[in-house]
């Protein structure tokens, strides 16, 4: 191992010296209220489309309070729904006012469980840890305080005795204390009634920022019956250890509680997130064992939000297959890299030798394919072969992971930022600096779509776990994707599309069932309808339709292939940059009954469907552009990222078994 890399790994050993975890038992589920709403009146056989945010932060996260953000999750909850909120300008902790330009459907609150017990300690004066250091730094208001980043970097971490007592219980009382807050808002929020309006859930984010990799997690639960206390990063370091808790603590009893975990932001996780190791098993069959765990309970993705899209990534080791053109689509980690690595430098690929889930990192600062989710995608197809189990069968879906409280606050046109005073003014936000928290580097964020036959918790959450959702870089686009072996040509065409579609194939999300017949390779219904937009906030047109193909060769190689499918890439709209005036036509609806030309029946494949948008300007080209001439920041006339962007929509996959 590389001196400089021990030398690392030494001072995050250091930093975990503190309590033992508490037992499984203390998160056993209970019901903090009523589960059941009425039967919605707007019932849809076909689906309908519902759009929402499972990624929020309030002033409950220390990262979000630390940059003077003062949103209660209650406040949250009613940005989501159409209220105005107050936001820091500056200094001032309300120095400005911020509203939803359209309500969502559904939304969940999901601060850090992490030091939500220790701000509660820190913030009281009469607490016996108020004095403490680590408390010191935590009122302080530095942002991201590398005292707090070395308890979920540290792989042993636990809790501080001087903040939390000698045995833990000042932290842990107030850390369920404010869960039950956060319980309380969601279960003010939700709509029991028949009109079924809104729609929340009770979520929280375990946050691993193991060895400086990214390994976050959403939390979801299905309904008010919920953990007692949520599983911590410093409790519980590694990420089979949640999902054991999330198993026998919630599934497995008789309290009705069912729950979700959804990893983001793979993409700054050298590697690890999607990492082909199963740590302390070497058998098939417990390697086996924890991907079905793993399966069972993350079954969906985040492929995008404020820290960048995680799809895809062009010039990989061990990916073959053409360039694909939209993979370039806000990488955040590449203004990462210029800090980790340095400005000029290569970034290598990440160590995957003997010990490799040990070589600690600052920040993101290798490359991997693991850290993508259409590799991940892939790579599930080579373990399903290997142990009879596919741990990366996801779903894809985006939301915000705002820090402001602004769930689904993803309008390009007046994006508001998402870190408090750490990006308050278009200033702040249209620059690259790494000074600044909440720079250029970040984005407004995506949506969340599910098909679901109505607007309610159990509708919703069946959705997800059935895998029937999607994810959108922000505008509202319907995509559509089924696959069958025999599929009606003509059913684009025809008034009761949906009704044959849901009766001749299988929706995204799904496998494929076995070929039968004759049939020579399948078909794939491929259709989406444009986001209208708002009279404030016209939408877009579609450009085109692709279907992402991906498969693994027999010496581990990734292949993907790109189809344009319907519409049209050379249709010729483009945006000008000097006005962000749109140019071109494109298309309010695609559809097309679509038949893969190349198709191997002896080898498993995946596919999913990208909804692509005309060319339009990013937020940070028009707020640069709103800034007087003489004040604009120098990154405006020669930005990191390009000023031009094609939002975009990913279906969930399909998947096709050889065997």
């Amino acid at each position: 191992m590389p001196r400089g890399h021990a030398l690392a790994l030494a001072a995050v050993f250091v930093a975990g010296c503190g309590l033992e975890s508490p037992p499984h038992s203390a998160y056993v589920a209970r019901e903090f209220g009523p589960t059941q709403s009425q039967p919605c009146t707007n019932r849809t056989a076909t689906k309908q489309a519902l759009f929402g945010d499972l990624h929020v932060h309030t002033a409950y996260s220390n990262d979000a309070f630390n940059f003077d953000v003062r949103v209660s999750p209650s406040q949250a909850y009613g940005y989501a729904f159409g209220q105005p909120i107050e936001l820091p300008l500056g200094d001032d902790p309300t120095g400005r006012t911020v509203q939803i330009d359209r309500p969502l459907d559904f939304m969940a609150v999901t601060d850090h469980a992490e030091f939500l017990g220790e701000q509660s300690v820190c913030l009281d004066e009469d607490s016996a840890g108020y004095t403490s250091a680590f408390c010191e730094v935590m009122r302080a208001g530095e942002g991201r305080a590398p005292a707090l980043v070395r308890q979920i970097i540290s792989p042993f971490s636990s809790r501080n005795a001087e903040v939390c007592g000698d045995d833990g219980s000042d932290c842990y009382r107030r850390l369920e204390a404010g869960w039950r807050d956060i319980i309380a808002a969601a279960q003010q929020w939700n709509d029991n009634s028949a009109g079924c309006e809104r729609t929340t859930f009770i979520a929280y984010e375990y946050s691993s920022f193991r060895m400086g990799s990214n390994l976050h997690r959403n939390v979801v639960f299905r309904n008010s019956a919920v953990l007692a206390r949520p599983v911590s990063y410093i409790d519980e370091t590694r990420e089979w250890d949640l999902w054991k808790i999330l198993q026998e603590q919630c599934i497995d009893t008789d309290t009705g509680c069912d729950v979700m975990a959804i990893p983001h932001n793979s993409n700054i996780s050298n590697g690890r997130m999607f990492a082909v190791d199963y740590p302390g098993l070497y058998s098939k069959q417990a390697q086996a064992e924890r991907a079905a765990l793993r399966q069972s309970i993350e079954p969906l993705v985040e492929i995008m939000q404020h820290k960048g899209d995680s799809e895809c990534r062009n010039g990989l080791q061990g990916v073959l297959g053409a360039v694909d053109e939209l993979c370039g689509f806000e990488k955040f980690e590449d203004q990462a890299f210029r800090q980790t690595v340095g400005e000029d430098e290569p970034v290598g690929e990440c160590y995957q030798g003997p010990l490799a889930d040990w070589v600690p990192h600052l920040g993101p600062n290798c490359l991997n394919r693991n850290s993508y989710v259409r590799y991940a995608l892939i790579e599930g197809l080579r373990e399903e072969r290997r142990i009879g189990v596919n741990p990366y069968k996801f779903g894809l879906m985006a939301s915000t992971d705002t820090h402001n409280g602004m769930a689904g606050g993803v309008q390009e046109a007046n994006f508001s930022g998402h870190l408090g005073n750490g990006d308050s003014t278009p200033d702040q936000r249209v620059q690259f600096a790494s000074s600044i928290a909440g720079n250029a580097s970040n984005n407004p964020g995506g949506l969340i779509g599910v098909w679901a036959p109505e607007n309610s918790r159990d509708a919703i959450f069946d959705a997800m776990r059935a895998k029937e959702v999607f994810g959108s870089s922000g505008p509202r686009i319907e995509p559509r994707f089924f696959a069958a072996w025999e599929m009606d040509a003509d059913l684009c065409s025809q008034a009761d599309m949906l009704e044959r579609a849901y009766a001749q194939a299988v929706p995204m999300g799904s496998d494929l069932p076995p070929r039968h017949g004759g049939a020579q390779a399948p078909r794939f219904l491929v259709a989406a309808s444009a986001d209208m937009g708002t009279l404030a906030f016209p939408g877009m047109p579609l450009q085109r339709l692709q279907v992402i193909k991906g498969w693994a060769d027999a010496q581990g190689n990734h292949h993907q292939r790109i189809f344009d499918v319907a519409g049209d890439a050379n249709n010729g709209a483009s945006v000008d940059v000097a006005t962000c005036e749109p140019l071109g036509s494109g298309y309010e609806q695609l559809c097309r009954v679509w038949q893969d030309p190349e198709f191997d029946p002896a080898v498993a494949a995946v596919y999913y469907l990208r909804a692509v948008e005309n060319p339009s300007c990013r937020y940070s080209a028009r707020q640069c552009l709103q800034l007087p001439q003489d004040q604009r920041p120098a990154d405006c006339e020669q930005p990191f990222f390009s000023p031009v962007i094609q939002e975009r929509a990913w279906s969930s996959p399909i998947w096709y078994s050889a065997g």
